[in-house]
């Protein structure tokens, strides 16, 4: 369905009187200024009663007729704020982010899109605070995709606090004194940083030129639109005006320009091998006599190979014929505290690799033993086996005590663990396990 044809209706007088109350000729649904809006599904905005925010929405719409684009060419990626409740009217692609992350978002977007399509980001002075990082890797790339940036001095949607962007001055219902901190420098940071174009406007009267030029960049572009909030700016600011509060805070107006370079994109095709072609097939080489679905599960210490020994054991039991999965669980300190595995072996296909209660839980270490012992307590049937240099647990099942760190050392303990109950519980053929047993490897005669 394409876009709805909407009656035009007078725009809201702009920012605290500096249009006087008069309606502006460049807004698109004033009498008299340029007709319906291809980009906007409705005539309707919904944004305070007076607040600039009309006017950049009907800007920018205006920018992308200019450059010819279609509703379906253009993907408007939305921050949290009173702009980003501009999805419900604009015709295009539209994303909602979340705060100070549409930047990312539609970062992403933009390196997956061919040529041709135009990625616009609507954020707010809060938004940008938040995510400056983001905006400054997107310039640093120079990803293909413009931000405009509804710069009001403050966190409007949120109580009127001051954002990264409030000049020192301004003053906010947490700091009705003003911050008397110095605010970021936008366009100079991502120009800095690399960006094709940034340009800083008042959002009074016609700025649509300059949103084209950056909309028509190949590479990262942004647009810092000067606004007022009609309702927190006059409780604490009453004598404000929109041009002569951006002179007082030294906020220069004008673009910036880099030289051009290629922008960043995503490079698909068939020149780009397929992941799983790095993958190693594991052939089949005996078969395994294993009556039915099997769990097992290694309790280890992180750096002593516990993954990398379950992961054997599953590839060897493929190589006999059977079904496997693994599964790993390990916290974010990867080099420090326990690592565990649950391996399931089965001579049908794997629908499920969840495994309720093991039938063989294999513990290495004093961290797998911390990390298993709820699980160990809960067996009711199946078996236990634990290193040796382990206080023997209690337990309503069989433990079995074996001196897996002691022969080769705590690195090969999960290896040699495995091995030793593949084989005393016959899982495998002997070759199989041999394949990844250490002590096998240790008797095997040097050629």
């Amino acid at each position: 369905m394409g876009p709805l044809a909407l009656r035009s209706a007078p725009c809201t007088p702009c920012a605290h009187g500096d249009l006087g109350g008069r309606h502006d000729p460049t807004h698109r649904h004033c009498p008299g200024g340029g007709g319906m809006s291809t980009m906007l599904l409705s005539d309707k905005l919904p944004y305070c009663p007076g607040c600039t925010h009309h006017h950049v929405t009907r800007q920018t719409s205006k920018a992308l007729e200019k450059l010819g684009l279609a509703p379906q060419d253009v993907v408007l990626v939305t921050d949290i704020g009173c702009h980003g409740i501009a999805d419900a009217v604009f015709a295009t692609h539209t994303v909602h982010g979340l705060h100070g992350r549409s930047t990312a978002i539609a970062a992403g977007i933009a390196m997956a899109l061919p040529a041709g399509k135009k990625v616009v980001v609507f954020i707010g002075d809060g938004g940008a605070t938040i995510g400056l990082q983001h905006i400054l890797e997107a310039a640093r790339m120079n990803v293909p995709l413009t931000v405009v940036v509804h710069n009001n001095f403050l966190y409007g949607m949120t109580g009127g606090q001051p954002s990264g962007l409030t000049p020192p001055e301004f003053k906010t219902v947490v700091a009705p004194e003003g911050t008397h901190l110095p605010h970021h420098n936008l366009c100079e940071l991502v120009h800095e940083a690399g960006a094709a174009f940034a340009a800083r406007v008042v959002g009074l009267g016609d700025f649509s030129g300059t949103l084209a030029e950056a909309f028509a960049q190949d590479g990262f572009s942004l647009v810092e639109v000067l606004e007022m909030c009609t309702s927190y700016t006059p409780k604490f600011n009453p004598d404000f005006k929109l041009r002569q509060a951006a002179e007082a805070a030294g906020y220069a107006l004008g673009s910036w320009t880099n030289p051009p370079r290629p922008p960043f994109r995503l490079q698909f095709g068939a020149q780009k091998p397929s992941l799983l072609s790095q993958l190693k097939l594991v052939t089949r080489k005996q078969q395994a006599r294993l009556p039915h679905r099997l769990g097992i599960v290694l309790a280890g210490s992180a750096g002593e190979g516990v993954q990398y020994a379950a992961e054997s054991l599953a590839r060897a039991a493929v190589a006999g014929g059977l079904h496997a999965t693994k599964k790993g669980s390990y916290p974010v300190t990867v080099g420090v505290g326990f690592s565990a595995a649950e391996i399931l072996l089965s001579p049908e296909p794997i629908r499920y690799h969840g495994i309720g209660e093991p039938d063989f839980l294999v513990i290495t270490s004093e961290d797998g033993l911390h990390w298993a012992r709820p699980k160990l307590l809960a067996m009711r049937h199946g078996r236990v086996f634990v290193d040796a240099s382990l206080p023997k647990p209690e337990a309503s099942v069989p433990v079995e005590v074996r001196d897996f760190r002691t022969p080769f050392g705590a690195k090969n303990a999960a290896l040699l663990a495995l091995a030793t109950v593949a084989r005393e519980e016959a899982l495998l053929p002997e070759a199989l396990i041999a394949a990844f047993d250490p002590q096998a490897k240790a008797a095997a005669p040097v050629s």
